[in-house]
């Protein structure tokens, strides 16, 4: 993995708000749960060979995680906010899903103890369970010390938007937390996706997309007003739909504009080095709402980490712009008010 890092270190600011981290002891139990839900989850046993280095990025085997902080301190990036993707605790029988999140947070808050100037994390939920994952939510901010709150778009083909999930959102607005969504690589559960082998390609921001549209749809935005909610990889096709869909989905039922909510959310920067849809969500979202995120450890199977945030730099963004979107956004929203030790 060591040609994985190259280049001359950095001056470390940056502040990834998407990376993922797949500790070893989760892993069998993230197979049993999945397979008692019906729900086959790409694990590393499971993974082609080519995509096992990138599971292995991911991991603390031995080395890795010295590892990371050498691409990290390569890339610039002062700290990594930590959670498992498409990998989350979620699970049919509530026992098992309790322990399976109970387990992963534990992990995570072990690495983040350990290099607490390097690493934060998300509180992972046992989901599709509402009073035990208020209970590790509850456990996670405020005995673990975790930086928010991680969703994927949707549990068990159930959008995470929908009413049972209704107190979640009332203890995150409460508390004023940060709430990460993240896709759960059913391509939408549409054949017209999966069954041509877009599930990931496409298919992911196909559910970056969906996620945005049951939130304003379900007024989320304007009455938790409260959460900072980040949707992933620039938000899909949000970008692009702004003025069609103020043009034909403002019903009476919406609290406000389709865009307007759309535009009070966060959007990370994983778009796989494409300017034209980072020019595009900065001149739909405006530079405020973009944040630093790098999918890590995906994009290693294409590019260096330090690749990830250079497309940022080298964009035709105005130098203030680029300011706002790699450096400032992302400390004030985790209430990383001071410059990060390193």
């Amino acid at each position: 993995m060591s040609e994985l890092v190259s280049g001359a270190h950095r001056d470390p600011r940056i502040v990834d708000v998407h990376a993922h981290f797949l500790p070893a002891a989760y892993r069998p139990v993230l197979e049993t749960l999945t397979a008692k839900s019906g729900t086959p989850t790409a694990t590393p046993e499971s993974a082609a060979p080519e995509v096992r280095r990138v599971f292995a990025a991911m991991s603390d085997e031995p080395g890795m995680i010295d590892q990371r902080l050498d691409m990290m301190d390569d890339a610039g990036v002062a700290r990594q906010i930590l959670s498992p993707g498409s990998m989350a605790p979620y699970g049919r029988e509530p026992r098992m899903a309790v322990e399976a999140a109970r387990l992963l947070n534990d992990s995570y808050r072990e690495l983040t103890g350990s290099r607490t100037t390097r690493f934060s994390s998300f509180v992972s939920l046992p989901l599709p369970h509402i009073d035990a994952s208020l209970e590790e939510l509850r456990r996670g901010l405020d005995e673990l010390g975790m930086a928010g709150v991680a969703l994927g778009c949707s549990v068990f083909d159930r959008s995470t938007a929908e009413a049972e999930f209704e107190p979640l959102y009332e203890e995150m607005n409460a508390r004023g937390t940060t709430l990460f969504f993240h896709p759960c690589q059913n391509g939408i559960c549409s054949p017209l996706i999966n069954d041509y082998g877009f599930t990931t390609a496409a298919g992911a921001s196909l559910e970056d997309t969906a996620i945005v549209l049951q939130l304003i749809k379900r007024n989320i935005p304007a009455r938790y007003p409260d959460i900072k909610i980040i949707i992933p990889h620039l938000g899909g096709l949000i970008p692009m739909q702004l003025a069609r869909l103020d043009a034909q989905a403002s019903t009476p039922d919406l609290l406000g504009p389709p865009s307007v909510m759309a535009r009070s959310l966060y959007y990370d920067t994983v778009g796989w080095g494409s300017q034209a849809a980072l020019r595009c969500a900065c001149e739909a979202f405006g530079a405020d709402h973009l944040v630093p995120g790098s999918d890590f450890s995906a994009l290693l199977a294409v590019e260096s980490y330090a690749r990830t945030f250079e497309y940022i730099k080298e964009s035709r963004l105005s130098e203030q712009e680029i300011e706002k979107i790699l450096y400032g956004n992302a400390p004030a929203l985790f209430d990383f008010d001071k410059p990060i030790p390193v």
